[in-house]
């Protein structure tokens, strides 16, 4: 047995690198031995944060016995669904259609050698408990349907595949219109949680597509329900055990109603675009909360998930000495003794401390119960010397904290998600007036042109030095959303033109030529059973809306009508698919908006000091609806369509709509006026 997982660059897979089971990564090698042997593949799916994942490998894929009965049977075969979305979205679906219900992590499928699965499932506990078989037993029972229904596998997989087929197809709408972007509203408000916020019932996610759309209309339409969605959803979180109150940043999602115990451990791909949502909040509300909450988050980014290298790693694990949360809860004798009486004083209340034990029992897991005025009046303090007192606590918490052993960390580096982050760090930046946020947005950047782009085409993972995959629809339409916002923060030319290539490799090796619309892989990609095309927003915004969004901007600020064209041919093949489920579809509808309205461009250009001045007070205003670009005399130029020349001195600013420009305006105040009041809380 040769367990072949040492050498990848996943840390999920390194995981699994001394187990008994004698796994292949995904590739002909496997495949192959399969078809040749005849041997049925299992196929098992999961992340390095995964709690189950953990268990699941702790229980079955750690047991020689368990092994050894893999190994007897079948070909196994680990796949990291954050490595390998493409693989990940067609099993995930196909679970969906054998089970009738959704699927998760860890997925265990059971495949034929040509890659059809014909059996199903996520957890599977080691011994018979929770309605569920033992996974020993499990290999047995498949390995024998194998062996006696062959005929009715391969029925099942021919209907799989067709159904497969089909769940692809797009139908280009005739006409376009704004009703799915009305109603996506009213489908949320629907399912909204008007006591503690957050959309649906437990398990609770944080939706930050979702809350950012409710925060466009609210400023677009001026919709009550749209803003109280996303203030009430967005302030519940904050103070919630969601939101990390010692160290910084958003878990996963929250086992509760509440909001009070999350799934513990912290993805990129949330905590980037939280912090966009928290600071666009901010701009609208000025809720000194969020405020605070968008930079505790984007702290955290720097201090933790940034390379020296410059990229963003891609997790933390929830579990920390084989405990899911260890890292996060506290005794009540642990802070009492860490903090002064008027510490503890104040953070008991504020934090629950006080109250009965809220994680299993026995522990306390931190979240603002009271609110810190309460706390201060009943002690009679200020709010201001309550807040200092709090401070000095949380700090000495969080110092205790830094000396216990950290939950693991998954330090590959994801194109895509680094693609969410920057835009996060570069919005935030933007608004806050940080530009050391801004800077390090501009750090992951130069680390993927770098390091993750090779003759002009993207790769999908780094770790070690090492860069490879074949880059997916979301690597390129997120990296090209991400640099027309670090353009908006921080212009550079050179991003300009490198977002422009990208857009070039977009259209020309993932659009669907007869269809409209892109495919999730490139035309070059590996075979696989189906080739997914989808704009749906799931845990990440749907690939397909974000290029959309994306090339209609560029093509914009660029006059190149390829890119306007592309982005309009995508969102009619969508329309009726979104028309159909608005609230899933909020990343594409966006894209629709702009396509009926297009965006405002405002150019300032000038002497540096004022150009900047100008753009740091626009920047603090939310205008979903407006690009804001700031220009210096030797910051370099914008394309013939909205180059302007600078002023003698002093600066200009002009105000674009479509291929149009208004004469220049040459006071602050003259611009806020002719954008027009944003809408207030």
């Amino acid at each position: 047995m040769r367990n072949r997982l040492a050498t990848e660059t996943s840390p999920y897979l390194q995981q699994h690198a001394d187990n008994p089971v004698d796994w292949y990564p995904w590739g002909e090698e496997a495949l192959a031995l399969s078809r040749e042997q005849d041997k049925p593949i299992l196929l098992s799916i999961g992340y390095s944060a995964c709690h189950w994942c953990h268990v699941m490998s702790h229980e079955s894929f750690e047991d020689a016995d368990t092994a050894a009965e893999m190994n007897r049977l079948f070909v196994n075969v680990k796949v990291d669904r954050e490595e390998r979305p493409d693989l990940d979205q067609i099993y995930q679906a196909v679970h969906q259609m054998l089970v009738r219900r959704a699927g998760g992590w860890p997925l265990t499928m059971f495949l034929t050698p040509a890659g059809t699965p014909f059996f199903a499932g996520t957890y599977f506990p080691k011994t018979a408990r929770y309605g569920m078989p033992a996974f020993k037993d499990l290999l047995a029972r498949v390995a024998g349907a194998w062996q006696t229904q062959r005929n009715e596998i391969e029925r099942q997989s021919a209907a799989i595949l067709d159904a497969l087929g089909r769940a692809a197809a797009t139908q280009t709408a005739a006409a376009l219109d704004r009703v799915p972007i009305d109603a996506v509203v009213g489908q949320l408000g629907r399912i909204f949680d008007t006591v503690y916020g957050g959309i649906g019932d437990k398990p609770k996610f944080p939706h930050p597509y979702e809350l950012a759309f409710c925060l466009r209309r609210h400023a677009l339409d001026g919709g009550t329900v749209a803003g109280e969605i996303t203030k009430l959803t967005a302030t519940r979180m904050a103070e919630g055990g969601l939101f990390d109150h010692l160290g910084g940043g958003f878990c996963r999602y929250s086992t509760d109603r509440t909001w009070t115990i999350p799934h513990f451990e912290k993805m990129l791909y949330d905590n980037g675009p939280l912090l966009a949502l928290y600071s666009d909040a901010w701009a609208v509300w000025r809720d000194p909360l969020f405020a605070q909450t968008a930079q505790h988050t984007a702290d955290w980014v720097m201090r933790e998930m940034q390379s020296p290298e410059g990229g963003y790693y891609s997790s933390l694990d929830a579990d920390s000495e084989g405990e899911e949360g260890r890292f996060y809860v506290w005794t009540r004798e642990e802070v009492q003794t860490l903090l002064t009486e008027d510490e503890f004083a104040v953070a008991a209340p504020h934090y629950g401390v006080d109250a009965e034990p809220n994680f299993e029992g026995r522990h306390w897991h931190l979240h603002a119960v009271k609110p810190l005025e309460e706390v201060a009046g009943s002690l009679g303090l200020s709010r201001e010397r309550a807040a200092e007192i709090l401070a000095s606590a949380r700090g000495k918490l969080y110092g205790a904290r830094e000396a216990r052993v950290r939950p693991g960390r998954d330090d590959k580096v994801l194109t895509s998600w680094n693609a969410l982050m920057i835009k996060g760090m570069a919005r935030a930046g933007r608004v806050f007036g940080r530009y050391e946020w801004i800077a390090s947005a501009r750090r992951a950047a130069d680390f993927l042109r770098g390091t993750l782009c090779e003759g002009g085409r993207l790769l999908a993972t780094y770790k070690d030095g090492r860069a490879h995959l074949n880059a997916y629809l979301d690597d390129y339409a997120f990296l090209v959303d991400a640099l027309l916002e670090l353009a908006q923060s921080d212009f550079r030319a050179d991003d300009l033109a490198w977002a422009r290539e990208l857009a070039d490799v977009l259209i020309a090796r993932f659009e669907d030529t007869a269809n409209g619309g892109f495919w999730f892989t490139s035309h070059d990609h590996e075979k696989l059973i189906q080739r997914p095309k989808s704009a749906h927003d799931g845990a990440t915004p749907s690939g397909n809306g974000v290029a959309a969004h994306a090339l209609q901007r560029l093509a914009h600020l660029t006059g190149e009508p390829r890119y306007l064209e592309a982005a309009q041919r995508a969102i009619a093949a969508f329309y009726e698919d979104a028309n159909d489920a608005p609230s899933a579809h909020v990343s594409l509808l966006t894209a629709l908006e702009e396509s009926l309205v297009p965006p405002r461009i405002v150019v300032v250009r000038g002497d540096e000091e004022t150009a900047l001045a100008w753009h740091a007070a626009l920047a603090q205003s939310y205008r979903p609806d407006t690009m804001v670009i700031a220009i210096g005399n030797d910051a370099g130029t914008l394309p013939a369509t909205l180059d302007h020349a600078s002023p003698a001195s002093g600066a200009a600013a002009w105000i674009c709509e479509g291929a149009a420009c208004r004469a220049p305006v040459h006071a602050l105040d003259d611009i806020q006026q002719a954008l027009g009041a944003q809408r207030a809380g």
